[in-house]
């Protein structure tokens, strides 16, 4: 009889641990479909504006809420740590995926080792969101307000931790979700790490509403829910006024990544990048990041200085990427500015991707094992200084630089030299025909709506866009086709409290005010 119940008994455990499991990885599989952008009309260079680009911001909602539940029922750290482990896991692996293209099909790494490769770092940067449930469950409390706060606190240290740590890789935060949401009028207090606490809180409060139910004391969590999304609405917004109005030229010249690096393509899609830099007649003409996969000196004899007078004759202005150097000095993944001043703009990318840019120590074996060209460069500087376009000031990033809006807002500190347009250069085609090109943007949509500038995006396959200073696109080319986008865009003078505090202090107010939270939540529940 005993041995019955006792086997039973661990039948049910087991039933709990893994339905627990299921619905970790389901929740997790959730905020990864969140990272999908509803951009209507982008694959045919007509984006639209649409009810369903709120979708993400929903889904975002409902995968938190479901994490919360299983935090909020978890009876152990240990179990919430799990939950919180397998929820990231799910949610990181499905929103990064595609790094599989580049070390598979480019890098040359079996489809096993790159697989393995992609999981593992899902694995590690989901530790930090298994710490932070663990450390919920085990400090939160029993109060729903408090509840409520700490979640919000340790969402937002984990994702601080992913961006920063280990040279930091944040793509897919939370925050990005809800560009479209109501919440988007946050972002230029808070930027997107404070936005994605803002979404925790409020999923928290909806999921104690429900729990808790009117009567017994869920009427505070459904206050502090409205409260959340009625803020933004009521928040002035307008922290910029209209600068400069320029035209630009966006080049995308869609080289697929087999052929942007082998001799025999490689003088036709530069023969395309030249010639169309040559023709255009726009105030700044923007080719992409390695447009020119080759250093100054590697090119055919007068091509560069060619350039250089093309564009010294007039008043138009170009911004090239081209990677620049030599063996005594270091190379840099760079963009090299022309125009009536001659070729003296440069700028070197300051954050570089790790394996693809620069090698972390103890994974040069790592790096050995696949094929990528371009692989350790030097780093630029942190506040690099704008260039003068006619009017307007141009501040470059090169790739997913444009992930750490922190160190964007390090150029705003003096007003009168921070960036009136940002100039995004990126070829992501080492990731196929996925969803990274609606992802990319979506990021660069946020950095507009944080710091309330126009982003003007060449790239090699797509997204190439215009985003106005509210984060709409409006205007692009369809991703993986050779065109040129010509348009105008409204530069824009003033700074965003985002743009004030975290141009000076980085991200450590909101770390503080989160680590704040945390400890006043732990040491309440102490009393």
């Amino acid at each position: 009889m005993t041995g019955r119940v006792l086997a039973q008994a661990s039948a049910r455990a087991v039933g709990q641990v893994s339905a627990r499991a299921v619905g970790a990885l389901l929740a997790g599989a959730l905020q990864a479909l969140a990272m999908v952008p509803v951009s209507p009309g982008l694959w045919q260079g007509a984006p639209t504006a649409s009810p369903w680009q709120a979708l993400p911001a929903l889904l975002q909602l409902a995968s938190s809420i479901g994490l919360v539940h299983l935090l909020w029922t978890a009876a152990r750290p240990r179990e919430g740590g799990v939950s919180g482990f397998l929820f990231g896991l799910a949610w990181l692996t499905g929103t990064f995926w595609w790094l599989f293209i580049s070390m598979h099909r480019y890098g040359g790494l079996p489809a096993w080792m790159a697989a393995l490769a992609v999981l593992a770092l899902a694995a590690f940067l989901a530790l930090y969101t298994g710490a932070a449930a663990a450390a919920w469950v085990r400090w939160s409390g029993a109060s729903a307000g408090r509840r409520i706060v700490a979640f919000a606190a340790w969402w937002c240290l984990a994702e601080w931790a992913r961006a920063r740590w280990f040279t930091g890789f944040p793509w897919g935060a939370a925050g990005y979700a809800h560009v479209d949401g109501p919440l988007a009028g946050w972002a230029p207090y808070v930027g997107v790490y404070g936005l994605g606490a803002v979404a925790a809180a409020l999923a928290a409060a909806l999921y104690a509403a429900a729990r808790l139910g009117l009567w017994r004391g869920g009427r505070g969590a459904l206050v502090a829910a409205l409260l959340l999304v009625a803020v933004p609405q009521t928040l002035p917004q307008a922290f910029t006024s209209p600068g400069a109005r320029l035209t630009v030229a966006l080049l995308q010249g869609n080289v697929p990544q087999e052929e942007k690096f082998e001799s025999r393509y490689l003088y036709e899609a530069l023969s395309w990048h030249v010639q169309t830099l040559a023709r255009t007649d726009a105030d700044l003409v923007v080719a992409p990041e390695t447009a020119i996969p080759l250093l100054p000196d590697q090119l055919p004899p007068g091509l560069w200085e060619a350039l250089v007078r093309r564009f010294g004759e007039g008043r138009q202005h170009a911004l090239i990427g081209l990677p620049l150097g030599d063996e005594r000095q270091g190379y840099t993944n760079a963009a090299r500015g022309l125009g009536p001043e001659g070729d003296g703009y440069r700028y070197d990318k300051h954050h570089l991707v790790p394996f693809g840019e620069f090698i972390p120590f103890g994974f040069r074996w790592f790096v050995r094992l696949m094929d990528i060209p371009l692989g350790d460069f030097d780093r630029g500087p942190l506040a690099a200084p704008s260039w003068p376009v006619r009017g307007a000031r141009i501040g470059p990033n090169i790739c997913y630089e444009d992930l750490y809006g922190e160190e964007l807002a390090a150029r705003f500190v003096d007003p009168a030299t921070a960036p009136t347009v940002l100039a995004n250069l990126s070829n992501i085609g080492w990731f196929g025909p996925t969803v990274a090109v609606g992802q990319h943007l979506q990021i660069a949509r946020m950095r507009s709506l944080e710091l309330q500038r126009p982003t003007v995006r060449a790239t090699n396959t797509g997204a190439t866009a215009v985003i106005d200073h509210t984060g709409r696109v409006t205007a692009a080319l369809a991703p993986y086709t050779v065109g040129v986008l010509k348009t105008e865009v409204q530069g824009r003078e003033g700074v965003t409290p985002y743009a004030w505090w975290a141009g000076r202090f980085g991200l450590w107010p909101l770390v503080l005010v989160a680590v704040a939270a945390a400890l006043a939540s732990a040491l309440w529940r102490r009393r």
